[in-house]
């Protein structure tokens, strides 16, 4: 290996650490974290919303995962460099600036009002407007006692390490799937459906999502995914998949791997076999 690509091998190791493992029997109990992590996560999408310019498809509200501060950061404000992340392991709000940790605010404890708070004092102190700091409006997350003002409580750690192993392991995948598929946009978090993923243009109208959900009202417990749009119709013939993965019916069409069918001894090969021939089918089907 050169100088120049081993040094590109370190850099994208700080920036996407290798393959975490996966402690799968606590997956389905992760509901509690997750939730939790996507109430915390609003403050960073409000970060977004708030300071930079709006984007059609909501993107500038999204996030991205950063292996170096282990933590799902916003985009930068259009006018600085600062920017907002939460770290799920021990739930901490970060201010960011490139790879500078500028302040942090654990929210243990603390509740989303005083996290609210402390943002606009913080990005106040960095040159933005604090007061115009606000939590994304146009748009319902699942419920928890943290959105009506009960503190957050995170000391159940290793559900909240799981969920932080999940997001590094589903950028290092999705990663490799974005750098190597024509048109696949970069991987982003979005703060809705609290999914990262990357979406493939196929043409003009069609497109191909490959993701990871961290739990949702289908399945209590992460799975991945690859979606089409336009949906295909349910009577649609659907390829068989690698990697004990099926093919989801109910409300939209899809291929997925629930965490409790991953085999801990290979699940990084075996969540790479399923998105590659998961990919193969919505492809085929499109």
């Amino acid at each position: 290996m050169s100088g120049t690509a081993a040094s590109e091998a370190i850099r994208l190791e700080r920036l996407v650490p290798a393959w975490r493992p996966l402690d799968l029997p606590v997956a389905p109990q992760l509901t509690d974290a997750r939730l939790q992590l996507h109430h915390a996560a609003q403050l960073v999408a409000g970060f977004g919303a708030s300071y930079v310019a709006p984007r059609a498809d909501d993107g500038h509200t999204n996030m991205e995962w950063l292996g170096l501060s282990n933590a799902l950061a916003s985009n930068p404000a259009d006018d600085a460099s600062l920017r907002l992340a939460i770290r799920p392991r021990n739930l901490t709000v970060l201010a960011l600036s490139g790879d500078d940790e500028l302040a942090c605010f654990t929210l243990e404890t603390r509740t989303v009002d005083e996290a609210i708070g402390w943002v606009r004092r913080t990005v106040a102190q960095h040159g933005l407007n604090g007061d115009a700091f606000a939590l994304p409006a146009h748009y319902t997350i699942p419920a928890h006692s943290v959105g009506e003002g009960r503190p957050f409580d995170g000391s159940r750690r290793v559900e909240f390490e799981q969920l932080d192993h999940w997001f590094t392991n589903a950028a290092l995948v999705l990663g490799h799937v974005a750098a190597t598929t024509p048109n696949a946009s970069p991987v982003r978090c979005w703060p809705h459906h609290f999914d990262i993923a990357t979406l493939i243009a196929v043409d003009a109208t069609r497109t191909i999502g490959v993701g990871l959900e961290p739990g949702d009202q289908y399945y209590n417990e992460p799975y991945w995914y690859v979606n089409m749009h336009p949906a295909p119709d349910l009577d649609v013939e659907r390829p068989s998949l690698d990697g004990a993965g099926r093919w989801h019916t109910r409300e939209w069409i899809g291929a997925v791997l629930p965490a409790s069918n991953i085999d801990p001894a290979s699940a990084e090969a075996q969540s790479e076999r399923f998105v590659a021939s998961a990919m193969q089918a919505a492809f085929r089907i499109l």
